[in-house]
């Protein structure tokens, strides 16, 4: 028997790489004769850099960029061959910036394109970013500007680049932009599907947990519809047309109109990049997890792809998850043919996290049993 192990992270305590590996010594104390791979996973938020790199053997580039804030802080990025691999929450994420100061009017994405723009330097042709977890709220000026796109106001004067300056702009400059862009192939791992403007906006949907009160939203979105016209007249793009354009406040338009990015399911990038679809060759049984399933793990997360792409190959698929909420039967119709949780007795998170790998590890032996099992049964 083959199996492979392509877990999420459980958030807080257990790293994907710390799942296979827990996987596979409850495979080697439970059976006598398995074999066995794992391989690193994420969706296309919080450490798909990590998981890429440590999938397929990358490395880390370090770099140093300004955070939401306009401070210096050094970030790095991930590369494998001639692709790298960005996280924008990296250089221009929500835990950048301390609870006090979360204010999308004073947060930029200058920094995620400081990034973009190493990679380019360094002779990247192929770069995937991951839009999720943003602190800002600039409609992705901060990022174009970074590159060489110019925002005027009535002046002539270029913007700084961050929310407050949306309804400043009345020009934008284009012709400048970095040239190597053209000849880059831009992905952008993005599985939220909101227009810019509207109640189902970026300003509206986001900007709170962002640090948006009521009195900052309607000046975030009068700035927003002035660049969302601009756009409309100046490239013939309606940006409420286009799902995702609202994704990390409307760092999702910026990217498509700049850079020309490709939107593509997080999930599914991730796959591809690791080359999920060729490590499933020869595989009998697929074991993947996350800390909590209910009806959002339907939606781009990682067992849901893993489930799928299992499916496709007739290999069954199993989430070993640390809870169940409401609906998580649904998971069944994603390729998932059973979930088993790693908490054992009633007991606190704060409980559940702090013994997160003795957990998990006698789940894993718990399931691998029944595993064990089955296949006396099937003698």
């Amino acid at each position: 028997m083959k199996l492979l192990f392509a877990s999420d992270s459980f958030k807080g305590s257990l790293s994907s790489s710390k799942t296979v590996e827990l996987l596979s010594k409850a495979a080697k104390d439970v059976f006598e004769d398995v074999e066995f791979s794992g391989v690193s996973v994420a969706d296309g938020g919080e450490g798909t850099t990590d998981s890429v790199i440590d999938a397929m053997n990358g490395e880390k580039i370090y770099v140093e960029v300004h955070d939401p804030l306009m401070n210096k802080i050094k970030s790095y990025y991930g590369k494998f061959g001639n692709k790298a691999v960005i996280e924008m929450a990296a250089a221009s994420g929500l835990p950048l910036v301390k609870q006090e100061l979360r204010n999308p009017l004073n947060t930029t994405t200058l920094g995620t394109g400081e990034m973009i723009k190493d990679a380019l330097d360094k002779g990247f042709t192929d770069i995937s970013i991951a839009i999720g977890g943003s602190a800002t709220n600039d409609g992705g000026i901060g990022c174009a500007k970074a590159l060489g796109v110019k925002f005027l106001d009535k002046d002539g004067n270029e913007v700084e680049g961050f929310g407050r300056d949306l309804d400043k702009i009345v020009t934008i400059d284009a012709t400048s932009i970095d040239s190597r862009l053209k000849d880059t192939k831009i992905t952008v791992m993005c599985d939220v599907t909101n227009p810019l403007c509207g109640e189902n906006g970026a300003t509206y949907t986001f900007g709170p947990q962002k640090g948006a009160t009521k009195e900052i939203l309607p000046i975030l979105e009068n700035g927003m519809i002035n660049y969302r016209d601009l756009i409309k007249k100046e490239f013939n793009i309606d940006a409420d047309k286009i799902q995702g354009a609202g994704a990390a406040g409307g760092l999702g338009i910026a990217l498509k109109v700049f850079l020309n990015g490709e939107m593509k399911s997080g999930i599914d990038t991730v796959l591809d990049l690791i080359r999920f679809d060729e490590r499933l060759e020869g595989v009998d049984l697929v074991v993947t997890g996350e800390g909590r399933t209910d009806w959002q793990s339907c939606f781009g997360k990682v067992m849901q792809g893993v489930g799928n792409r299992a499916k496709k190959k007739n290999i069954p698929a199993i989430g070993l998850c640390g809870s169940l909420g409401k609906d998580a039967e649904k998971i069944f119709d994603e390729g998932i043919v059973s979930l088993m949780t790693t908490v054992d007795a009633p007991m606190s998170l704060d409980e559940a996290i702090e013994r997160s790998e003795e957990l998990y590890y006698k789940g894993a032996v718990r399931m691998f049993r029944f595993i064990k099992a089955g296949m006396s049964i099937a003698k």
